[in-house]
């Protein structure tokens, strides 16, 4: 199983939508990353824009690929990009963060 840690940044002047947006994600989104293999998915967000997620999963590639290829992930990415400071598809662009300890 992989624990991935990844990191964005959210343009602080839509922080609450971007706030609002994440409590109603659409029912076909949550179904698609489930069946994508997205297990244990958290995003955190910090008040000045800082955004951390989380998850686990078999195979982090796979898990992207699998989401890139459903038209659910196109609508949301397409909705979502004018959220972020930088450019280009979010669940592509991530920082990964390279874990370097866990206690189990």
């Amino acid at each position: 199983m992989e624990r991935v840690c990844f990191l964005s940044r959210v343009r602080p002047d839509r922080l609450d939508e971007y706030r609002e947006r994440h409590e109603t994600v659409w029912p076909e989104m949550r179904a698609a990353l489930a069946a994508a293999g997205w297990g244990n998915y958290s995003i955190f967000l910090a008040d000045d824009g800082l955004l951390v997620g989380y998850l686990e999963t078999e195979d982090y590639q796979a898990a992207l690929d699998a989401m890139a290829a459903t038209d659910v992930n196109t609508r949301w990415q397409a909705e979502m990009a004018g959220f972020f400071v930088a450019a280009g598809p979010r669940d592509q662009s991530f920082l990964r963060l390279k874990e370097i300890f866990h206690l189990d």
